[in-house]
This record gives structure tokens, C-alpha cells and sequence, in this order.
């Protein structure tokens, strides 16, 4: 595959990924600087009854997403041309080693925008801040994540 397909399929990977689809996830930037997934309020996502906000799981996945797509972008800037199965093989092997979520307010709103950027890459392990905030911009949640990557 060639460098510049590479981004275009591997969002439409994440896209089509059976959680990702559950949670209503979609890809929305995703290149060298920054990863976005956005997703819409839906009621199987609710932790908390009563107050209608946001399981916590739901939000630790949506960064765990988002800054296991920014670590992928990060590790593709370092590819040039390569075989599908090639590809294939290094994709299979990148993870989340360790995540870290601090809750912030409850996640309340209509839409929810997870950004995440790059704080230092290496040939194994890169380490990526993520964010969560709603359609108003209130900031929910934050997170730092460490991704095998080599």
C-alpha cells in the first residue's frame, strides 16, 4: 500500500471495528498532528440514571480509541510503501500498554469530540494526551496513554 493511502484506511479501519460501531464512533481528523472521533449521545451509553450522563467505561474506550489511533498515525509516518500483509502484521501488534483517565465533569451534551495528540514517539512505545469534550466544548475528561508501536 502506498503512504498516502494509508490514513484514509486505517480510519475506515477504526470505523468499521464491531466496539467502535457499538459506541457510534466515527473517525473525524485523523493525520500526522491530531486524531478525532466524534459519537452522539445514545442512552445504552449512560452510566448514570438518574443523572443521564456517561458510563466511565464508555469515556476511558472513546480515549483509549482515540489515542490508540493518533500512536498508529504515529507509527505510520515511519512507513514508506508496504505490502498489505505487511502492514496487516505491524498493525496486529500495536496495543495499549498502560491508560490513564481523570474525570473531569460528568459527561453531559448531544455530541462528544475525542481528540488526541502525540507527547513523544519512539520505535516501540509512543505516548499520546487525549480529550474528551461535548458539542459545547466543556471539557469532560483528559487522558495519557502508552501504545506499543514497534
Amino acid at each position: 500500500m502506498h503512504a498516502d493511502q494509508l490514513l484514509p484506511f486505517i480510519a475506515n479501519t477504526f470505523d468499521q471495528m464491531p466496539f467502535n460501531r457499538l459506541l457510534g464512533l466515527k473517525v473525524t481528523r485523523f493525520d500526522e498532528q491530531q486524531a478525532e472521533v466524534r459519537f452522539d449521545w445514545a442512552g445504552q451509553l449512560v452510566g448514570n440514571p438518574v443523572q443521564q450522563i456517561l458510563h466511565g467505561g464508555v469515556i476511558a474506550s472513546v480515549l483509549d480509541v482515540v489515542g490508540g489511533l493518533m500512536a498508529v498515525s504515529s507509527a505510520l509516518s515511519r512507513f514508506g510503501d508496504i505490502a498489505d500483509a505487511e502492514l496487516a502484521e505491524k498493525l496486529g501488534k500495536m496495543s495499549t500498554i498502560d491508560i490513564r483517565t481523570d474525570y473531569l465533569r460528568p459527561g453531559r451534551g448531544q455530541q462528544f469530540i475525542a481528540t488526541a495528540q502525540v507527547i513523544r514517539t519512539g520505535n516501540k512505545v509512543c505516548v499520546c494526551r487525549m480529550e474528551l469534550h461535548n458539542e459545547q466544548g466543556i471539557h469532560i475528561a483528559l487522558g495519557t496513554g502508552t501504545y506499543l508501536v514497534g
